[in-house]
């Protein structure tokens, strides 16, 4: 069957991977199951999307592909408890993000703080209810976790009229998608037989994936600059060069024995005589509309992936399984995920929102949230060595978040609808 029937089928079917079983914590590990660092940064950005959007009595926070909702649950904890005067979250040591610098929010004096509300136009009394206005969603088609809180949201399907944040950490990799090989004759559909892997070339491609390829994934006879680029005008980025993407051989995360999912490709794969490509056109419709379901807010998508100018010729697709790599065999005992198109996936979006969006490192997004790595001064160690050990296992774990060569070199990408880009953003 193709590659995107026998993908849906191992991943969401009745006994599919993320349907059946505990989750994908057990089988390999994302920047969510790193680090609470993570989920810190991310409720600053919510702090920021509440702001650009005045405010508002219900604030939308919604998790797409949410695994067994422990994003959702890290946030539902900071939330209470890392939002100070100010209404922002704190970067302090107990946020998990790096010690508070001087001269940032944390760090002013109580009567610098009331002389920053004062100036402030918005109600102080909604921006000291942040947790109170803050809406959780979770988006999964397992079953609710028992142990979830009921804070927590739990739905199959996207909810609408979101307003406020939409986040989408490593879901995209895991949209089903068809796979190609590039023969004498053109671009030809690959085959999988579910059970064991074995693949075989099948019919030609038909005529709008056949667009997509010739938009977006350069054929061995094209140059890569022949096809049609990326709409500009709806286009803010800056992101890494494809030498500094970061998608080299992973090692296995520090402090745990799973992998994480930023190699390209599976070792264990044999190589193919003939060019491959992913079609990521089912993707750029996920995305597009999941951005559609947004009446007012940002979403956010964090992958792994690739741009035009340097898509992987043998193509990316692999399997993880009790937090090792393994063939990707579509039999619904592993996963099965491919690296995403994001510069595909962001031009799907911003043609639904109409908004210039951000393309950039997880590395450079977690640093614009206030999340750098740095160590603490040693100077600490002497006057506070219970905080000096704090602030540097806190430094650790970002390091491991916007390490280039692993989890920093995801892809964040941040579609505005109806609002600005704010300063953590659009940078």
């Amino acid at each position: 069957m193709p590659w995107r029937n026998a993908m849906g089928q191992a991943l969401y079917g009745p006994d599919g991977f993320f349907v059946a079983g505990t989750g994908p914590a057990d089988h390999f590990r994302t920047s969510v199951h790193a680090s609470p660092a993570f989920a810190t940064a991310l409720l600053r950005l919510v702090a920021e999307v509440d702001a650009a959007l005045g405010h508002p009595s219900c604030l939308d926070v919604v998790d797409v592909g949410a695994g067994r909702g422990e994003l959702l649950h890290g946030l539902l904890r900071s939330v209470g408890v890392a939002v100070g005067v100010s209404g922002e979250p704190t970067r302090s040591g107990r946020s998990g993000l790096i010690p508070a610098r001087v001269g940032s929010p944390e760090t002013l004096t109580p009567t610098a703080a009331a002389r920053a509300l004062a100036s402030d136009p918005s109600p102080v009394a909604a921006r000291l209810s942040l947790k109170d206005r803050v809406r959780f969603t979770a988006v999964e088609y397992a079953n609710r976790p028992e142990n979830l809180p009921d804070e927590i949201n739990w739905v199959s399907e996207i909810p609408d009229e979101i307003t406020g944040l939409l986040l989408a950490t490593e879901w995209l990799d895991n949209v089903p998608l068809d796979v190609a090989v590039h023969t004498a004759d053109g671009w030809r559909y690959v085959l999988v037989d579910p059970d064991s892997g074995a693949e075989s070339i099948g019919e030609l491609v038909g005529p709008d994936d056949l667009d997509w390829l010739t938009t977006w994934w350069p054929s061995p006879e094209s140059p890569h600059n022949a096809d049609r680029a990326p709409d500009r005008a709806l286009t803010s980025t800056d992101a890494t060069s494809g030498s500094e993407s970061g998608f080299r051989a992973a090692r296995p995360a520090q402090g745990s024995s799973l992998t994480a999912r930023s190699r390209p490709g599976c070792p264990e794969t044999p190589h193919r005589n003939h060019t491959r490509a992913e079609i990521g056109r089912s993707r750029d419709e996920a995305w597009a509309d999941a951005v559609r379901h947004i009446s007012r807010g940002l979403a956010v998508a964090v992958d792994y992936g690739h741009l035009k100018e340097d898509r992987p010729t043998d193509g990316t697709l692999t399997g993880y399984r009790g937090g090792r790599q393994v063939p990707p065999v579509p039999d619904g005992t592993s996963d099965v995920t491919a690296h995403v198109a994001m510069d595909s996936v962001a031009s799907a979006g911003a043609e639904v929102a109409q908004c210039p969006y951000s393309l950039v490192s997880q590395r450079e997004a977690l640093r614009a949230l206030g999340a750098d790595g740095g160590r603490p001064p040693l100077s600490l160690a002497g006057t506070d060595p219970a905080g000096y050990v704090r602030a540097l296992a806190a430094a650790s774990a970002v390091a491991e978040l916007t390490d280039p060569a692993g989890l920093g070199g995801h892809w964040w990408l941040r579609q505005p609808v109806g609002i600005p880009l704010g300063p953590a953003v659009a940078r």
